[in-house]
């Protein structure tokens, strides 16, 4: 799923989860790729004659009425879409004012069940559970001392289990002979290396079929001997992508880990956007090529001088155009979602009316495609996603060349 699909997928369902509806009036339906369509539009006759019953005039008539928009929906397929759909209707509240809706979604990803589902809002559960990052990474960083287990999910470090050692230091105390000694240390070592086997074994198990892999960190010969001697579980061993020197072996070490690890993570949003705000960051401390701000970087696409657009996901702005009913000047501006202040028009001192609205995200982006500039998304998750949302505004660019002037 491309960066821009799952940003207009996510706002979708961020406007689904706004309607409301009275009583148990709003339908959603699952379908998923392998059902049969005469199969639903049979169970959907069914529940019409089950809503004829409903005691209350007004949910029986909306809750018929969304009933039957479905099925004139389902008229047009012989199947379903490669990865199913989900069809929302029913009576919502928008802006104080009721109205009918009914909308077929086609998820990036496989529906994953058959649902007809009725209550005051649209439920949504499967389509947000899509939204959930599926990469996972597993971290062990570990040496004489201590070792902790995490997980890397998405852009997010989780810190699973941590635990401390019996290994006596290099030095021997009272007459223990050196032979003796160093036989005792290494049996705690062997000892401490099988425990945090079974921690991390405990920890990552569970997520074995979802882990894309396993990093080791630590000081040598620390890291190697733990992974040559096999301590790990077998599902986990051959999970393992590489080892990694780290000086800290702690919740700290985990972060130390996936920064050593960078080029095995490139493909991992979290080094992606940490690349990406570097090299913004660097144009800008030295006032080179460097944007941001929407004006500014808006000039900047239309000359063709952005090499690349970085947008947070988290922005929720809208281009609006609106035009004058009488005299049909038209003035475009960027609003806050959900502020409202239609402009007047100075020549026939009257307030302008709405012609279009469009995210500005989605718009800049392609306005950007469109003059040959790459996209990237950034979430407000990393560090790096959050410096691009507070610090500048959320629009930012790395340009080709500055025009002059």
């Amino acid at each position: 799923m491309s960066q821009k699909t799952m940003y207009e997928f996510k706002r979708k369902i961020e406007e689904l989860e706004k309607y409301k509806g009275r009583g148990t009036e709003l339908i959603t339906l699952y379908i998923p790729p392998d059902k049969n369509i005469p199969d639903v539009t049979n169970q959907l006759r069914g529940e019409l004659s089950q809503a004829s019953n409903i005691k209350s005039k007004q949910t029986r008539t909306n809750v018929l009425a969304g009933i039957e928009a479905i099925l004139n929906r389902l008229k047009h397929f012989r199947k379903p879409p490669e990865n199913g759909m989900v069809i929302i209707s029913g009576v919502v509240n928008v802006d104080g004012k009721e109205k009918h809706i009914t909308e077929i979604i086609e998820p990036p990803e496989p529906v994953p069940l058959y649902k007809y589902h009725c209550d005051s809002k649209f439920y949504l559960d499967p389509l947000k559970e899509m939204l959930v990052d599926k990469k996972l990474y597993g971290l062990i960083v570990i040496d004489r001392r201590e070792a902790t287990v995490g997980l890397l999910k998405g852009k997010r470090i989780e810190v699973l289990d941590w635990d401390t050692s019996m290994v006596p230091g290099k030095h021997r105390q009272g007459g223990q002979s050196s032979v003796r000694f160093e036989r005792l240390r290494e049996i705690a070592i062997h000892e401490f290396y099988k425990k945090v086997g079974e921690m991390a074994s405990e920890a990552l198990l569970p997520h074995k079929d979802k882990l894309v892999g396993i990093l080791i960190g630590g000081p040598s010969p620390t890291k190697e001997e733990f992974y040559e001697g096999e301590y790990l579980h077998h599902e986990l061993q051959k999970k393992v992508l590489g080892l990694f020197d780290v000086g800290y072996t702690d919740e700290s070490g985990l972060y130390e880990l996936v920064e050593k690890a960078k080029d095995v993570l490139q493909e991992v949003d979290i080094i992606r956007e940490k690349n990406l705000m570097q090299r913004f960051l660097k144009e800008v401390a030295k006032d080179g090529l460097a944007a941001y701000g929407e004006e500014e970087v808006r000039r900047y696409i239309e000359l063709g001088a952005v090499d690349t657009l970085l947008l947070s996901e988290d922005l929720r702005y809208e281009r609006v155009k609106y035009r004058c009913p009488k005299c049909g000047r038209e003035e475009i501006v960027t609003v806050r979602e959900g502020v409202e202040r239609p402009p007047f028009c100075e020549e026939d001192n009257i307030q302008m009316e709405e012609a279009e609205r469009r995210d500005v995200v989605l718009e800049l982006s392609e306005l950007a495609e469109s003059m040959g500039s790459k996209v990237e998304f950034l979430s407000t998750e990393s560090e790096e996603g959050e410096i691009l949302y507070k610090a500048f505004g959320g629009i930012a660019a790395i340009l080709r060349f500055k025009p002059e002037g």
